[in-house]
């Protein structure tokens, strides 16, 4: 299940990279390390109500569009040591392909699991 749930993130992702000619690196940070957060953002605003994260976001973003000057690159050395990250796990007995189903795919739907719960509850 671990490995079909990986192979399906990473048909996706691929689909995306060529629908929008990013390449997969570049579609794998933008969706973990921009939308992802921000929609969780997005979600604690609302449970707050104020404006204060995704504004604090969209700064950081704007600033950070300003300083890269070579988004591929970031990309790619980022993901590079998102790899390294989730191959760490292997000592303790998992793999690449179950680490980042773990991580990246459980764990952030828990997240928005939470934060929809708790939204709801208010």
């Amino acid at each position: 299940m671990i490995n079909l749930v990986f192979r399906i993130v990473v048909e996706v992702l691929f689909g995306i990279s060529r629908l929008t000619g990013f390449t997969y690196n570049e579609v794998n940070i933008l969706l973990y390390y921009f939308f992802i957060p921000f929609t969780w953002l997005l979600l604690l605003d609302k449970i707050f109500h104020f404006h204060y994260f995704k504004i604090a976001f969209v700064i950081f973003c704007l600033g950070f569009y300003i300083w890269c000057k070579d988004f591929k690159g970031f990309s790619d050395w980022l993901f590079d040591r998102s790899v390294d990250f989730l191959k760490y796990f292997d000592r303790f007995g998992s793999n690449y392909s179950a680490s980042s189903v773990w991580i990246c795919v459980v764990l952030p739907l828990f997240i928005y699991a939470l934060l929809i719960f708790i939204l709801i509850k208010k």
